[in-house]
């Protein structure tokens, strides 16, 4: 399979392909969408770690006097039913969807890359025994399963990264496996083995490098699952305990007493949420795109 040739394109593009400024420039203009999922990203990255300079108020603060207040110059995006700022605990939100996104992703994806790589390139008893453990896990739906997990573990930050990353594996597992199988059999496994290169070695050093394309893929694609299954755990009142902001939690306690006299604490959490889920959706479709010849339009 051929690879993209971006530098060709450039060069007929008009521009020159030896500065990294202008293919990224040109990529940005090529995947438009990609670009503005890739902004939301980096945004919500940026408050998060921004929170406690953009926040004026403590988001664990309760303030009686002023409950339920509506959006102002004073508080943004009001108050809650404790009188707590929602853009604080907005903010300080992002910090933990990201968290849970990041964590759970690079847990599962970890776990996956390492038992798919042993599954495919090993074959055999150890193939069988991996593949059923991961069918076995596909069986349920990652949000039954998360439930099941964060049930069994308790609800805590750890616990739900824990929970959430699990049923990722398999995925993972699947997708690392079928690239594994394809590669072992690719001349420069055959050379580095007439060398006298281990296998442990050989797995490593060359076969895993060649699966990281559609890992990333993969694991961008997932982020954004991540955070709305952390969302809905937390809705369920599985997730982040109180009295930690959570954008799920924000919208349990909010939406069935308060959405018509404070519609306001289901506005924004659900906002928050839906922008996060759909800026790693596009930035995730676009690196597929640019990332996989296949998928070249």
């Amino acid at each position: 399979m051929d690879a993209i040739n971006y530098d060709s394109e450039l060069k007929r593009a008009g521009a020159d392909s030896t500065h990294g400024w202008r293919k990224l420039t040109f990529l940005a203009q090529r995947y438009m969408l990609g670009t503005i999922g890739l902004f939301i990203m980096v945004m919500f990255v940026w408050v998060a770690a921004s929170a406690n300079i953009i926040c004026r108020f403590d988001p664990l603060s309760v303030d009686s006097a002023h409950r339920l207040t509506a959006p102002s110059a004073l508080h943004w995006m009001g108050t809650d039913s404790f009188g707590r700022d929602v853009w604080s605990r907005i903010v300080h939100g992002a910090r933990i969807s990201l968290a849970v996104g990041i964590g759970s992703t690079a847990l599962g994806s970890s776990i996956g890359v390492m038992i798919g790589l042993a599954s495919g390139y090993l074959s055999g008893w150890v193939d069988l025994v991996f593949q059923r453990i991961t069918d076995i896990l596909q069986a349920l739906p990652l949000l039954v399963l998360a439930l099941v997990m964060t049930a069994a573990l308790g609800p805590s930050l750890p616990n739900v990264i824990i929970a959430i990353a699990i049923p990722l594996i398999p995925t993972v597992a699947r997708v690392i496996r079928a690239n594994t199988l394809a590669l072992r059999e690719l001349p420069f496994v055959e050379a580095a083995k007439s060398i006298g290169m281990s296998e442990t070695r050989i797995a490593l050093r060359h076969v895993l490098p060649n699966t990281l394309a559609p890992l990333i893929v993969l694991a961008t694609a997932q982020l954004g699952s991540t955070i709305l299954t952390e969302a809905s755990l937390s809705f369920l009142g599985l997730g982040i305990p109180e009295p930690y902001p959570s954008w799920g939690r924000m919208l349990s306690e909010s939406a069935a007493e308060y959405v018509r006299v404070a519609p306001w604490l289901v506005i924004f959490p659900g906002v928050a949420i839906s922008l996060a889920v759909f800026g790693t959706n596009l930035f995730g479709d676009a690196l597929r795109d640019i990332l996989d010849p296949r998928q070249r339009g």
